[in-house]
């Protein structure tokens, strides 16, 4: 019925698809939506790079993170978030930002994970350099601090 998809598109979904399912509408619809979200297939992704900074590279590509030279076993995403931090240097970010850099849109866990991440990576990292720390700026977020040239 019409007020029901009305109702809805009203309430936030982003489309309505009512049955009998035509599985040629399904499909393109499917596909224009992830042409929309720019949401990647391992084939169409593109390198992500890498970050170094004093003693510390982080490498997407080969998904590796060195700590003076040395490999430092890291969970995937511990990896990401670290080099989401890294890769805007003293840009502070928001919980629900991480979440949604690191893990994507479609996450409904707890957003306390990033919290626990982030414990990690400085228990990994403690000690490391004296230029430049994962840093809690409260009531806000978190951010990759560096010294700030003009200082």
């Amino acid at each position: 019925e019409a007020s029901d998809e009305a109702l809805g598109l009203d309430l936030g979904a982003v489309d309505y698809i009512t049955k009998p399912i035509d599985k040629i509408k399904l499909l393109a619809r499917i596909r224009a939506r992830t042409r929309k979200s720019g949401q990647s297939t391992p084939e169409t992704s593109s390198r992500r790079g890498r970050v170094d900074y004093d003693k510390l590279t982080v490498d997407m590509d080969g998904y590796v993170l060195r700590v003076n030279g040395k490999v430092i076993e890291t969970p995937p995403k511990e990896l990401e978030l670290l080099y989401c931090l890294a890769s805007n240097p003293n840009h502070v970010y928001t919980r629900d930002q991480l979440l949604d850099e690191v893990w994507g849109f479609e996450y409904y866990g707890d957003s306390r994970t990033i919290d626990v991440h982030i414990k990690r990576l400085r228990e990994k990292l403690e000690g490391v350099s004296d230029k430049w720390e994962l840093r809690t700026v409260w009531g806000v977020g978190y951010k990759f601090a560096v010294p700030d040239e003009t200082e």
